[in-house]
């Protein structure tokens, strides 16, 4: 897995529309880049309505959020849309970015998993932990300055 101190992988994959996106488009700017195992279950919908809630104040400080699941662009485009997620929901049907930051359980699904990248593209912190609220938590202390 990729740890604290290393440079983020780029990558491009499909968002939830079928757009090729790439992190580096990102560059510049810090992101918090989070791994979900399923979209539309109960956890990774805490999460993501968790990030969704306070994007506004990511927005703020620059900071981008992007979701990332082996769910296809149209699971993505519907999880989206019924919960207004803002941001963008990278479908990485072919587990290859999960596979790239080492973050894929037994099953191909991708672990609750979050890197927090600053704008240079250095993993600045690791979120490994089943309980979304951990994510969101650390994700706010790092970049969220209230």
């Amino acid at each position: 897995m990729i740890a604290k101190g290393q440079p983020a992988p780029d990558f491009e994959a499909p968002d939830q529309d079928g757009t090729p996106f790439r992190l580096s488009s990102l560059r510049g700017n810090p992101v918090v880049l989070y791994f979900y195992p399923k979209a539309d279950t109960p956890g990774c919908t805490i999460e993501a309505k968790g990030f969704r809630d306070e994007y506004v104040d990511y927005q703020k400080q620059r900071v981008h959020v992007v979701g990332v699941s082996v769910d296809d662009c149209p699971d993505q485009k519907a999880f989206r849309t019924k919960y207004g997620i803002p941001f963008p929901l990278v479908a990485d049907r072919a587990a290859k970015v999960g596979a790239l930051y080492g973050v894929l359980g037994p099953k191909g699904n991708a672990r609750r998993v979050s890197f927090l990248i600053d704008a240079d593209g250095q993993v600045v912190d690791v979120v490994d932990a089943p309980s979304p609220d951990a994510h969101l938590e650390r994700a706010r202390k790092t970049f969220l300055k209230k």
